[in-house]
């Protein structure tokens, strides 16, 4: 008996980093938009990134 471990193709989209949080409008913001947009942003653009390389690293390891 043999065991074969098949890798599976990456798209090559899926090894681009997800994109950075944009720049903030040059004023003041108002509290509600901090909390609301700023934090939700930024938790969710940080999130796919560590989701997206720890996909793609998941695959890229080494076969045992």
């Amino acid at each position: 008996m043999r065991t074969e471990f098949i890798r599976p193709a990456i798209p090559a989209e899926a090894r681009q980093r997800c994109a950075d949080p944009v720049s903030l409008p040059d004023r003041a913001l108002k509290a509600q938009e901090v909390t609301s947009l700023w934090s939700r942003d930024r938790a969710g653009l940080r999130i796919c990134e560590q989701r997206r390389a720890s996909a793609v690293a998941a695959v890229d390891r080494e076969a045992p």
